[in-house]
């Protein structure tokens, strides 16, 4: 595995989004590439031991901070437009498009919020993409009748209001030490903007409803234990969608980062028995 590389990518607002590349090594032949689209709060650099198993079975990886996260623009959980976070992901797929041979395959690898703007992003076919991994997707926020009022109301009246995101850190994983880097990790941070929880609690139910069209070869992944996303939405999906193009599998006794738990080299193992049989 060759060293991580961070880059600034200019937008389509003029704003830096902090890019991170990992390059195959020069004599790997390649076999695709993987876009990592990173969770709530966090940042692309915690996906470092993704890239290195994805770098190891022939895949270059690409991944960015989202806007108002990480090393990119904005404050901490803002979101600009409804819009915001699919647009920058449009961005960075045509940008990487243009570095790639076109004759190779493309693959969306999204966790928590990144899979449901992944998962959003391939239901409005607003890019092309050969495949789409998604771990433990934000497909159902778990909302009570309160938090449904106030999203449904705050954004109209203070969009830009940002808040605690509620996120229990501790039930991110059952590795004491994931927890605390998290923790101790001076680039995450817990704030939302009424804008993007009004993001995640409307684009869910929304790409849900399209799952029964679903034509994107794609792997759900998710943690039947999570505390933080419901694992229903997850469920829903896999029950609506068809079932030769969306491959699902439950680690039933896995918190939400499924890639840092305890069950994760029995995640690792799925992911690379799906990119296998398709790449």
């Amino acid at each position: 595995m060759t060293e991580a590389r961070l880059s600034a990518y200019t937008a389509h607002d003029g704003e830096n989004l902090a890019v991170m590349d990992w390059p195959l090594e020069h004599h790997t032949p390649g076999r695709g590439t993987v876009v990592i689209v990173h969770g709530l709060g966090e940042h692309v650099g915690r996906y470092d031991p993704v890239a290195e198993r994805l770098n190891a079975w022939g895949f270059a990886v690409r991944g960015y901070d989202h806007h108002g996260h990480g090393d990119s623009s904005g404050k901490p959980g803002a979101l600009p437009t409804d819009t915001h976070l699919l647009d920058d992901l449009a961005d960075i797929l045509d940008s990487t498009r243009r570095r790639m041979d076109p004759r190779s395959p493309l693959i969306l690898l999204g966790h928590s919020l990144g899979g449901l703007v992944a998962a959003r992003l391939v239901s409005l076919n607003m890019r092309k993409v050969e495949g789409l991994v998604l771990s433990s997707p934000a497909l159902d926020a778990g909302l009570n009748l309160l938090q449904k009022l106030l999203v449904a109301t705050l954004p109209r009246i203070a969009p830009n209001l940002r808040v605690g995101n509620g996120l229990d850190p501790r039930a991110l994983s059952h590795i004491p030490d994931v927890v605390r880097a998290y923790c101790e990790d001076p680039m995450v941070h817990d704030r939302i903007s009424a804008r993007l929880a009004r993001f995640i609690a409307e684009a869910g139910p929304a790409t849900l409803a399209c799952a029964p069209q679903w034509r994107v070869p794609t792997l759900l992944l998710y943690a039947g234990a999570d505390q933080l996303v419901n694992p229903a939405g997850s469920r829903a999906f896999a029950a609506a969608a068809p079932a030769h193009v969306v491959t699902s599998h439950c680690f039933e006794s896995s918190y939400h980062e499924i890639f840092n738990d305890l069950d994760r080299e029995a995640v690792f193992a799925r992911l690379r028995h799906w990119l296998d049989a398709r790449f």
